[in-house]
């Protein structure tokens, strides 16, 4: 049975939307389900979870209406909360923190020195960073990114979910748990090979999910101390780090260092340098220490990308290797 319908209002506005669309691994991701019409403070949407908690198998449910029931107050009017399974309490006790009501944002990067972070801030002032506390369900997706393109990383994540989840609780046909932690340690690593996902990243697959009972403990430390933990599993390293501990903690400081993408993104929005090193990436966003993430998502959600050279590459899917 879903709890009762709960009511968020807060103090300021929240981009719902773009804020939950970090916890979805691409459009078809079977776990999390993502609908948004409109844009801004003012779209409309659904978004469903199913993932698991310390207390076993849950989903969520969350549901906005843009400004629908709005009067004087500036909040999130017209959000509910439905949840499903032995982990429901668990994670609509959760959702506040997941959709930014705790993220105070910070308003001086509206004031920065670099005009075009200034007016990234601006534009992206309702984009908040939640929390999801699961440390466990942000890793699997995360490893599978590392080494290839996000396009054949979301195809693998469905179909490790398709061979290893189960069906969610609640009314929600084809939505998937991801796989159990007991159920994905025993795989070796010869079984992820018709999945396309090679040795290097099967292996910490197995090692996350052997862990699985402590990240609600580690998901609760700083994130320089959760970030030290899972340094402990071989095979997870600063990319995978950086990837996480915002969508999972909530961090506005964490930055995916190594990515093959951002160092040049950072380079040629703040320098104009097409391209660049991480050393150059970390150097340009030593000025906003602290909120080094946030200023990355902001000029990322408002557009910055970087100049393309020569031909498209073919892309080899990794199978084929």
């Amino acid at each position: 049975m879903p709890t009762p319908t709960t009511e968020l209002v807060r103090e300021r506005l929240i981009d719902l939307g773009s804020t939950l669309g970090w916890y979805r691994h691409g459009r078809h991701d079977p776990t999390t389900w993502l609908t948004v019409v409109g844009r801004g403070t003012t779209s409309s949407g659904d978004f469903v979870r199913a993932t698991w908690t310390p207390d076993g198998p849950g989903t969520l449910h969350i549901q906005w209406r843009g400004n629908v029931g709005a009067t004087d107050v500036v909040g999130v009017p017209g959000v509910s909360l439905a949840s499903y399974g032995p982990g429901g309490a668990w994670l609509t006790a959760r959702a506040p923190l997941m959709i930014g009501v705790a993220d105070p944002g910070d308003p001086a990067l509206e004031h920065a020195r670099h005009p075009v972070v200034a007016a990234a801030a601006r534009a992206g002032r309702s984009l908040r960073f939640g929390a999801s506390g699961d440390l466990y369900h942000e890793l699997l997706p995360t490893i599978l990114e590392q080494r290839i393109t996000a396009g054949e990383a979301y195809r693998q994540w469905g179909r490790l979910c398709a061979e290893l989840g189960e069906p969610a609780p609640g009314p929600f046909a084809r939505l998937l748990l991801p796989p159990d932690p007991a159920r994905l340690a025993r795989q070796p690593s010869w079984w992820f090979h018709p999945l396309g996902v090679e040795r290097k990243r099967a292996q910490p697959l197995a090692l996350v999910a052997r862990h699985a009972d402590k990240y609600w403990q580690w998901a609760a430390m700083s994130p320089t101390d959760a970030g030290a933990k899972l340094r402990l599993i071989d095979g997870v390293g600063q990319w995978t780090i950086g990837s996480v501990l915002g969508p999972a903690l909530g961090d506005p400081d964490a930055v995916a260092v190594g990515d093959y993408h951002l160092k040049n993104v950072i380079g040629n929005t703040l320098a104009g340098e097409a391209r660049a090193t991480d050393e150059r990436m970390l150097e340009l966003l030593r000025p906003y220490a602290g909120q080094r993430g946030r200023v990355v998502r902001m000029l990322c959600h408002d557009g910055a990308s970087t100049p393309k050279f020569g031909p498209r590459h073919r892309v080899l899917p990794m199978h084929r290797w």
